[in-house]
């Protein structure tokens, strides 16, 4: 066997053995689970993580998680609980302690600490008889199966274990509480995620930037517009104010004989293509490439049809969209 092989089939018996474990935590779930979720959600503070080592980094990610989905929630190392951090912890907090073998000895300050002043302790561990499970008010117990090295001592298989339970922990609660997109980008707006969560609001050019023109304009005028804005575009609106439709490029050419003498209304291409401010910026990418266009305007219905913003493809791609 070369190290290339040697190499790939190291990799997928460490994978085989996760997914198998993952389907053993599946299958173990039970009431335990639904009693974590309900005292998360009767918490009146925040859920404080803590862990020391492998199961301290998990820890930070569950913290993460929690807080991005709508669980406040933040992450406090049990060595620095140890020397002051436990004033953070407040009446109505949930601790969830996380530790594989439920014996870190850098987490027994916090233990006492929670059991002093009747601060609820989610244990998350694989030995239900140890120190940290038996002070917990509620268990979350993964599978003891050892680790995916063959000899029992890289934290592998336990944290994947781990961080799984974080996440449906996470997850259970977000769709408990009707978590939405748009509530997820209030706590994400960097990243790839917050730009597939943004809105076409979020994005537009509007106010002054808008190019837009009355009925009436002649098109010198209208011409002047266009320039001025930069977008190769102009909207067109009606007496009522609402949008009345668009001039591009194509209805410059189609119209070049006489074009100055015309007015927007006569050069314009009446009812375009639209999108509403709340919509989702992924949309209106999707409406700007089916219709193979670089810009749409922005239109709330319910505000009598008046442009409202202009969206360009450009504004899209830098948000890290299309």
């Amino acid at each position: 066997m070369t190290n290339t092989e040697k190499f790939l089939s190291t990799a997928r018996q460490v994978i085989a053995d996760e997914a198998k474990a993952l389907d053993a935590l599946a299958d173990s779930l039970d009431n335990r689970f639904a009693e974590a979720v309900q005292l998360i959600l009767g918490a009146k503070g925040r859920i404080i993580v803590s862990g020391i080592g492998k199961s301290g980094h998990i820890g930070h990610k569950i913290a993460a998680t929690l807080a991005s989905t709508g669980t406040p929630a933040y992450f406090v190392h049990p060595a620095e609980a140890s020397h002051g951090d436990l004033g953070m912890l407040s009446e109505g907090d949930v601790v969830l302690a996380i530790s594989n073998s439920g014996e870190a000895p850098e987490l027994a300050n916090l233990l006492v600490f929670t059991r002093r002043f009747g601060i609820p302790l989610i244990g998350l561990s694989s030995k239900l008889d140890s120190t940290l499970m038996k002070q917990a008010d509620v268990h979350l117990q993964i599978p003891s199966l050892g680790e995916a090295c063959g000899f029992g001592m890289v934290p592998s298989i336990s944290t994947t274990l781990t961080l799984a339970m974080g996440d449906a922990l996470a997850i259970a609660l977000m769709k408990h509480r009707d978590f939405r997109p748009e509530n997820f980008r209030d706590f994400h707006p960097g990243g790839k995620l917050g730009a597939q969560l943004s809105k076409v609001r979020d994005l537009m050019h509007a106010g002054e930037a808008l190019p837009l023109v009355p009925e009436a304009t002649p098109m010198p005028d209208a011409l002047i517009e266009i320039s001025q804005k930069g977008f190769g575009v102009a909207g067109v609106a009606a007496a009522d104010g609402s949008l009345a439709g668009i001039i591009t490029d194509g209805d410059l050419r189609r119209h070049m004989d006489g074009l100055l003498e015309k007015t927007a209304a006569e050069v314009m291409t009446a009812g375009p293509a639209t999108i509403a401010p709340g919509a989702m910026a992924e949309e209106a990418v999707a409406v700007m490439n089916q219709r193979k266009i670089t810009c749409l305007f922005v239109v709330d219905p319910e505000n009598g049809g008046k442009a409202e913003g202009l969206l360009h493809i450009h504004d899209c791609l830098r948000a890290g969209l299309g």
